[in-house]
């Protein structure tokens, strides 16, 4: 995803305690065996609160188990022969496997009486895109229609668009800058609903389908939680700050047990131009003089000098019914503003959601939120999300603290508890979590190199988190390492995992790392790892299937690939590993200058829908408008027009489990 780190906030000094003791590959085994077991008894009492709740089948697919039944399968975990590194332009799988590319970026949603095709050229109007799937497909989950095999052949699949490339998205790219090309690329971004079916052993878009949806940069959206009104969001155009114009920047995503969608609303701060000096709240939030993107130059809104509020206004976790296409987005300020990559939601044995996430930035934070009611059941009248739509309202936020031992503590974000009060700045609970980042300072939470996707098991109740690096961490003037994160220079990432004690709602941890990715060939020892399998580097996606299979997907960025200490790795993979031997193997391999991003399955674990996203980007992050294809021509291959992000669907040629 496009990024320039090095512009973002530093945060504060960290101690360096030592790691090697929390990050020793034995302990981390012995928290499988000795906690994992133990804790896989809860289960069941689990299951059994949530089935008296209505919801019983839910809490497995909430908590990143898509694959469903498929978890009382026999045999190994790992069945796969793996994949070797690769630099070709093309998705590699194993032999017993194919994978194909659909929904592309230009492709038609299929609102009905409304479905513009693709131009090669690029020459589609702002009106066209908004009816098109979006740029730069990230986070995505399926949404079965239908009930028993039904369930895994037609659904509905949702998927992120995190941002544009103004070179492919444009004839002539930013060359002339103006409103229209703004429009467009406003339209560009944002979520997609589209219709699946299964036919002749393959996936393809239904069209039209009257779930066919898109959100984009001008969707009305409202604001639900304790900010909503809040004098912080309210502008002259909502000067009741209950209504906001757009979701930008949607970046990894959850499923609710209740049959949701949360998208994260992560680099936003780019997209606003700020003042010539700007105050402490938005520096703190990384606001630059001119934006990467240029909107603010034809859309006042996205202009900081005359629009401060707005800039508040995003950030969030947004909430979106897609089996119902009528349904009223909204923004959750319950959950915090952050630069969200996602949000990923546990079920507490008494009913109540536990809403997990992380801050893709440097020395940034890890958040979770807890609902102060029961997740209810569909009946009189009322879906499942609509007898949830105020759920994630009302609850307690809390950011994370891993101390050196091997334990933390959730630290609540409540106003008027510790620092949190209006001599420090935070008048109501509403601006607290509007500042989340400044109230987790002022606590004394961890930074973290770079927390990206979460995965739960809901069994033994681990979570899951991916600190893809931080190359920052250890240099002059930088917090230094900690036990969270124990290596300096930290250009490979690594996997933390923790449980909560008690159960989801727990308020203290016992943490470790499941592995630090790395590369054994480097003469560097920070920069070797400890994967037991194949090497990898920049953990990103995370997805936990219902067998049990951790899917790890990479983000080295197209500045840095093929150098350095990650030359060897070839581009950007997904591997799978078994959370309990930690065994580690390449599932596959993408295309030349792409990301690896989003995982879902159908509930019978035969097919894995995933998103290539930016192939052929540059190393510059912008493509040259005259030579679109100079890095990769994927997925049309020779003769394409121009790359183009795509959901893969990928399936054994046998039919089988997919990862065995």
């Amino acid at each position: 995803m496009a990024k320039d780190v090095d512009t973002m906030e530093d945060r504060q000094r960290s101690a360096s305690p030592g790691v090697h003791t929390v990050s020793d590959p034995d302990r981390r085994l012995c928290l499988q065996g000795g906690l994992g077991a133990g804790l896989a008894a809860l289960l069941a009492p689990m299951a059994a609160a949530v089935a008296a709740s209505g919801l019983a089948g839910c809490a497995g697919a909430g908590a990143g188990a898509g694959a469903g039944g498929a978890g009382a399968a026999a045999g190994p975990r790992l069945g796969f022969r793996p994949v070797p590194v690769s630099s070709a332009d093309a998705v590699v799988v194993p032999d017993a496997y194919v994978a194909e590319a659909i929904a592309p970026w230009g492709d038609p949603v299929g609102v009905p009486g409304a479905m513009p095709a693709f131009r090669r050229d690029a020459s589609n109007s702002a009106a066209d895109q908004a009816l098109q799937l979006g740029m730069h497909h990230d986070g995505l989950h399926f949404y079965p229609l239908g009930d028993g095999a039904d369930a895994s052949r037609r659904g509905l699949l949702v998927i992120n668009h995190e941002y544009t490339d103004d070179g492919l998205l444009h004839p002539g790219g930013m060359q002339p800058w103006t409103a229209d090309k703004v429009r467009k690329a406003q339209a560009a971004q944002g979520v997609a609903v589209v219709e699946v079916v299964l036919q002749d052993g393959r996936w393809q878009l239904v069209r039209p389908s009257r779930h066919a949806r898109r959100f984009t940069a001008h969707t009305p959206f409202a604001v639900g939680g304790p900010a909503a009104g809040h004098a912080l969001l309210r502008t002259a155009a909502d000067p009741t700050g209950r209504t906001v114009l757009g979701t930008i920047a949607n970046c990894a995503s959850g499923q609710t047990p209740w049959g949701t969608y949360l998208s994260g609303e992560e680099n936003w701060a780019f997209y606003f131009d700020g003042p010539e000096k700007n105050d402490a709240h938005q520096q703190r939030w990384g606001l630059r003089r001119t934006g990467w993107y240029r909107w603010g130059e034809h859309d006042e809104r996205f202009d900081a000098k005359r629009h401060p509020n707005e800039f508040n206004r995003f950030g969030w976790v947004v909430e979106i019914d897609p089996m119902d296409p009528t349904s009223l987005p909204v923004k959750r300020t319950a959950l915090g503003r952050a630069a969200h990559e996602g949000a990923w939601v546990a079920v507490t044995r008494d009913g109540r959601a536990v809403v997990y996430s992380g801050e893709d930035a440097r020395f940034e934070y890890l958040y979770k939120f807890v609902s102060r009611d029961r997740i209810a059941p569909a009946g009189a009248g009322l879906s499942a999300a609509q007898a949830n739509r105020d759920l994630l309202d009302h609850g307690t936020l809390y950011v994370a603290r891993f101390d050196a031992d091997g334990t933390g503590r959730w630290l609540p974000l409540v106003h008027g508890q510790g620092p949190l009060t209006a001599a420090n700045g935070f008048a109501d609970q509403g601006e607290v979590l509007v500042k989340a980042r400044q109230a987790s300072d002022a606590l004394g939470a961890t930074p973290m190199d770079r927390p990206e996707w979460l995965a739960i098991d809901p069994a033994s109740r681990e979570v899951f988190c991916s600190l893809t690096n931080n190359s920052a961490r250890g240099k002059p003037g930088q917090p230094g390492v900690d036990a969270a994160n124990p290596r300096a220079d930290n250009v490979m990432g690594q996997i933390i995992r923790w449980v909560d004690d008690g159960d989801f709602d727990g308020t203290t941890v016992r943490w470790n790392h499941l592995l630090l990715a790395g590369d054994p060939a480097n003469a560097r020892p920070d920069a070797q790892g400890n994967v037991h399998g194949d090497a990898f580097a920049c953990p990103d996606g995370l997805y936990l299937d219902g067998r049990g299979v951790l899917w790890i997907q990479t983000d080295i960025s197209t500045s840095a690939l093929g150098k350095g200490e990650v030359a060897g790795l070839g581009n950007n993979q997904m591997l799978a590993c078994d959370p309990t031997t930690g065994e580690v193997r390449r599932f596959l391999t993408g295309p030349v200058g792409c990301e690896i991003t989003g995982a879902t399955m159908t509930p019978d674990g035969r097919t894995l829908f995933i998103n290539i996203q930016h192939p052929g980007e540059s190393p510059s992050e912008r493509s040259d408008p005259a030579a679109p294809t100079r890095w990769s021509n994927w997925p049309e291959g020779p003769g394409a027009a121009r790359p183009r992000s795509a959901t893969v669907a990928i399936r054994r040629r046998d039919g089988g489990l997919v990862g065995t």
